[in-house]
């Protein structure tokens, strides 16, 4: 079993910056692809940002030149650098990996952007 425990959230202004990180736990052998994806109040959850091991990068339209993804493989760790937040990136941040042959996902953390 692998735990995903995320941090960071919070409230912050528009034009403001947040930093969220997830690390990974438990019987880890391989983490592969990680990731970031949130869920707005009566909306469905939404890819925000991936990561590969390798490092190669894949954004979500919206948070392109905004967000960062980065990762620290020997500490299975993922983080989202969030900056230019606006009102409309509040939500439910969720944090995701692939370990094995299974999925995973953490419990959620709020970001909430105030206008």
């Amino acid at each position: 079993q692998v735990q995903l425990v995320e941090s960071g959230g919070g409230l912050v202004q528009a034009g403001g910056s947040l930093r969220l990180s997830c690390a990974a736990s438990g019987s880890i052998i391989r983490v592969n692809a990680m990731g970031w994806y949130r869920q707005a109040p009566g909306k469905q959850r939404e890819l925000v940002a991936t990561i590969t091991r390798g490092g190669s990068t894949n954004y979500e339209e919206s948070v392109k030149g905004r967000f960062t993804i980065s990762r620290d493989n020997g500490k299975n760790t993922v983080y989202l650098q969030m900056n230019s937040l606006k009102p409309e990136d509040t939500a439910v941040y969720y944090c995701n990996c692939n370990a094995g042959l299974a999925v995973y996902w953490g419990q959620g953390t709020q970001v909430t952007v105030s206008s």
